[in-house]
């Protein structure tokens, strides 16, 4: 029903009823239809605002390079972002940004009033990787300024902040004030170290604390199969179980706001003795297999659970 359509049905409600002289019907209808014509207000401008944040972030995913292009039928970055309800000006806190595959889209579309946060591995978490030199542990002390330095090149003419931190050493400061936190494909080396440190509980509560009342946090992650082994999805193959990541998030105090197909892969069922990286692109184990590797291609990238969670 538009609107005009509502007042029209409002006034000649009005009219009758007035005729008949139920002065306190007129009253109650009249504040009804108020609020009614109110609210279908309220519901365009919402639609409208939907509108032109997509058709500005559609016109901002046409800027990136071919090779962040490639991967749009896979990780479908917009979709992806409106599900989680992103909007221009807002604090988006961003888990693992690594070299700004999400951070350049982000950036330029939180535009001069937004604010992105990137956030690291805790600096004791990366020691546990068995790839970590010294010399990349040293680089992580001066990650987030060295983060936010770089990340300068992607503001696309944008001039909003831009800081960084890492989960257990987060800026308290901006307690209560992220409007949301997207956890993408980040979640599972936390959960593979949870044992060694609580990195998984610890970067769920520097969510929590981070976002405002009413604030979200946004997951997407590659997701195994709940008949699989707990101690296979653990986080080391890189797979988690949906039900897994929805117990730890409402431990947390979170409340479960829904769920997309958008990320989601049927063609991607691992066993117990398969990896994430056995996928495209990483196609680990099966480059020098051309039968293995069309077979792999074919599958595609990886299920991914999408899913949406609320501080209330």
């Amino acid at each position: 029903m538009t609107f005009k359509t509502l007042l029209i049905g409002g006034v000649a409600t009005l009219s009758l009823i007035a005729c008949s002289g139920a002065t306190d019907s007129v009253k109650d209808i009249a504040a009804d239809t108020k609020n009614a014509a109110s609210g279908a207000v309220d519901k365009a401008g919402d639609v409208m605002s939907n509108t032109g944040n997509a058709a500005k972030l559609e016109a901002i995913l046409l800027t990136q390079d071919d090779k962040a292009k490639a991967r749009f039928d896979s990780r479908n970055p917009k979709d992806t972002l409106m599900f989680f309800g992103i909007k221009p000006g807002m604090t988006v806190v961003e888990a693992l940004p690594g070299r700004g595959w999400y951070s350049k889209i982000l950036i330029p579309y939180l535009g001069d009033d937004g604010h992105l946060v990137g956030v690291d591995y805790a600096a004791e978490m990366w020691g546990e990787f068995s790839f970590a030199t010294p010399e990349f542990l040293e680089s992580k002390k001066t990650w987030p300024a060295d983060w936010v330095a770089g990340a300068q090149e992607w503001r696309g003419g944008a001039e909003g902040n831009i800081s960084a931190f890492a989960f257990g050493d987060r800026d308290t400061s901006m307690d209560g004030t992220a409007d949301a936190v997207l956890f993408i494909r980040a979640l599972h080396n936390v959960s593979r170290f949870e044992s060694k440190g609580g990195y998984l509980t610890q970067a769920i509560s520097d969510a929590h604390s981070l976002l405002k009342t009413g604030g979200v946090v946004g997951v997407v992650q590659h997701q195994g199969p709940e008949s699989n082994d707990d101690t296979w999805a653990d986080g080391n193959n890189g797979y988690l179980k949906k039900s897994k990541v929805i117990a730890h998030f409402e431990a947390a105090g979170f409340t479960f706001a829904g769920e997309s197909d958008i990320n989601a892969n049927p063609k991607d069922v691992p066993t117990n003795e398969e990896g994430v990286w056995r996928l495209p692109p990483t196609l680990a184990g099966s480059k020098d297999n051309p039968e293995m590797k069309a077979k792999l291609e074919a599958i595609g990238e990886s299920n991914r659970m999408t899913l949406l969670f609320k501080k209330t």
